[in-house]
Parts: C-alpha cells; structure tokens; sequence
C-alpha cells in the first residue's frame, strides 16, 4: 500500500538521504564464503518474537520491539507496537525493499532520485569488535545494495558503508565498491576502534576518498552504551526514546568536530565531507563557535592555516530535516549551496508529511537557494549527473 504522502510542486527534488528494510538473509546470500556461518541474520527467541543474531549470538540490543522502529514512519504508539508481533519479512513498508516500488513511491511524490541508506546496517556495529568482520559485513552490504539500484537508471543512489578499523583495507573495500557502482560512503559518529575518524591510522582510506571524489558522510546509527556521548540521567535509557532521539545528532556532531582537530582537511584538500540525519540548525552556531574557540589560545592545537568555517565552507555539506522552520534564516547566510534535505522514509522518527513540510521550508528561500535545497546541491556533490 502507498504511505499517506502528498507530490511535490518543485521538479529536481532528490531525497539526500532514503532508506530501505535489508532482506534478512542479506548476509548469507552476499557475505564473503569464510563469514557465512557469523552473518548477520534474524532469528526467533524463546517466545516467538524475532531478534538480530550479530556473529551467531543473539543481539542484547535488537529484538522485535527494536526492529519494528526502522519501518513505522507515521504510525502511533499503538500502532508500532502492534507491528512488533509480526515478522520482520511480512512487515516492510510499500518500497522498503522492492526497488520497482520504491520508483513507483518516487514517481507519486515527484522526486527525481533517492539516495540509498541503510536500516540494519545501521545496528550492527555496536556488537561487532572484529574489525575483519565488521568490513566483511560492509562488503556484503555494498554489493548488495549496488544490486538493489541496478535496474533503476540511476535514480536509486546506492551509498556504500564502511566501518572503520584498518585504513588501507577500508581503502579498498571503498575502491571496490565505487568500481561496482556506489556513489558516496557512510560511516557510524564512532569507530570500534575508539579512534577518531581523522586518525592517522585511518589516511589510506581518507586518500582513496579523496582520489575518487567519494563524499563521506556521516550517519547516525544505534551506540553502545559505552561509546554514547550523552551518558548522563542513565535511568532514561530504557524508557526515554523521545530523549533519546532528540539527542541523537550529538554523536555526528562530536566526530564531525574531530575531524578539524585532526586537521582532515589541511591534509585533504579535495576530501568532501556530508553531515546525515542530524539536523542543520545547529550548524550555524557550530561554525560560529568553532571559529571563536580557534581564535584563541585554544587554536593553537588545532593542525589548519585557516579557520574551520573556511574549510567547511570549501569541502562539508549538510543534510537537514524538512521539518526545520528556522532554516530558511541561516541558508541564505551561511551558503545556498551547502544543504541538501531528506525524507528519513520510512524511519519512525519523522511524520509521512515531509513532503507538505518540505514545501513550507522552501517557499521563503530565493530560487538559487530553493534549487540548490531540493537537489541541485546533492546532484553536484555526489556527481548524479556525471
């Protein structure tokens, strides 16, 4: 059945940043022979509700309450919690994961292309260690999804994932998989290494990033308890998913900070940086502060020539709810070609009125800035039309 959406008036439009319900044997049909029998796959508990099994054990974290959340855009309470009773399979939302309809959903709302992320690979690495494993479970994503947007003509954008561990093999899982067809990358706000994405051990990947003209974004995904970066009022965690949510762009925001730190972009001038599903309203205020803080003697252990706003001005972009009103103020200041927007479909953190909401962002802005918002943006960064 076709969600309660509405068509867009703009032509153009690209969603920056759509996402699809994995098949559950995604990992069994594509993962590397040697991994097979630890894929990731969905597996019944005790009483009958479904759970992820991450390396063959049950997931502490992801049973069929959890599950259910990556597929009930627009549902009530009520309504998602039915949905946990039935099996992940039988529950997909209308283009979750059948490319024909998902086009057909694209064709209904007027948008031109969709950008491809994931739903459970946005879950497995707050129980995956393994950095062998943790790249083997990328692997099978990617040439699944290259496989997923195949027949599309090009307007399901298949974005590549990696976790990062050992730069120079994730420099080649990236080269593989933009030779198979991916046209940008992800990666979780942490590393299961504990090391900051702007590591030193990390430069083999940044320069093939750099040498493809990759984008590398950086998406929010489920966090361990142990690498959370809100740790405080820990009696919340069970029971706060408003709080929660609310906070989740703050994990993005830290690893987004440390690649100044590291100086990334003194050291890759050419690397182009894309900032998911974390608001943008923030982000004036961010480059206001960072270039505040770097004025001072605090600047001092910060490895750029320039002021951080000039590098994001140079090489970052951003990817902003259609629902945030007091947009329309900042893009106009800080850069009409810096922001695309999203859709989060069919996520339950985000209402089926994206479109209508879109609509509203976008009525006050100039034209460059309205056409750079609803996709002109996207399509120059990521190369669609190259």
């Amino acid at each position: 059945m076709m969600p309660k959406t509405t068509r867009t008036s703009y032509e153009g439009v690209i969603d920056a940043d759509g996402h699809i319900n994995e098949p559950a044997d995604l990992w069994e049909r594509y993962i590397d022979p040697q991994y097979r029998d630890q894929a990731i796959r969905i597996g019944v508990d005790p009483d009958g509700s479904e759970r992820l099994y991450i390396a063959g054990k049950p997931s502490r974290y992801f049973n069929a309450e959890m599950l259910a959340r990556g597929r009930t855009m627009g549902m009530s309470f009520e309504e998602r919690e039915a949905r946990t009773k039935v099996r992940y399979s039988d529950s997909i939302p209308f283009g979750g994961n059948n490319p024909k309809e998902r086009l057909q959903l694209l064709d209904y709302e007027g948008l031109e292309r969709a950008l491809i992320y994931p739903t459970l690979s946005l879950e497995w690495e707050t129980e995956t260690e393994d950095p062998d494993l943790a790249l083997a479970y990328c692997r099978a994503y990617n040439r699944w999804v290259v496989d997923f947007c195949a027949d599309s003509q090009g307007r399901l954008v298949p974005i590549a994932h990696i976790s990062l561990s050992d730069g120079r093999a994730c420099a080649q899982e990236l080269e593989r998989a933009v030779k198979d067809g991916c046209k940008g990358v992800f990666m979780a706000p942490y590393t299961i290494t504990d090391k900051a994405h702007a590591h030193p051990d990390y430069e083999a990947f940044w320069a093939a990033a750099q040498d493809l003209d990759i984008p590398v974004a950086i998406h929010p995904v489920a966090e361990p308890p142990k690498r959370r970066v809100y740790q405080r009022f820990r009696e919340m965690f069970k029971w706060g998913e408003w709080w929660y949510d609310v906070l989740g762009g703050q994990g993005p925001q830290q690893a987004f900070l440390a690649l100044f730190q590291y100086g990334l972009f003194e050291r890759f001038p050419k690397i182009k940086v894309v900032l998911l599903e974390s608001g943008a309203g923030w982000i004036g205020h961010m480059l206001d502060r960072m270039d505040a803080a770097y004025e001072t003697a605090l600047g001092r252990s910060v490895p750029l020539k320039e002021k951080p706003g000039f590098y994001f001005q140079r090489q970052c972009w951003i990817s902003a709810d259609p629902d945030e009103k007091a947009l329309a103020y900042l893009i106009e200041y800080i850069g009409v070609d810096k922001f695309f927007w999203a859709t989060d479909y069919p996520h339950d953190d985000h209402t089926q009125g994206y479109i209508q909401a879109l609509e509203q962002l976008v009525a006050p802005l100039s034209e460059r800035a309205r056409r750079g918002l609803l996709g002109e943006n996207v399509a120059c960064v990521y190369r669609l039309d190259g």
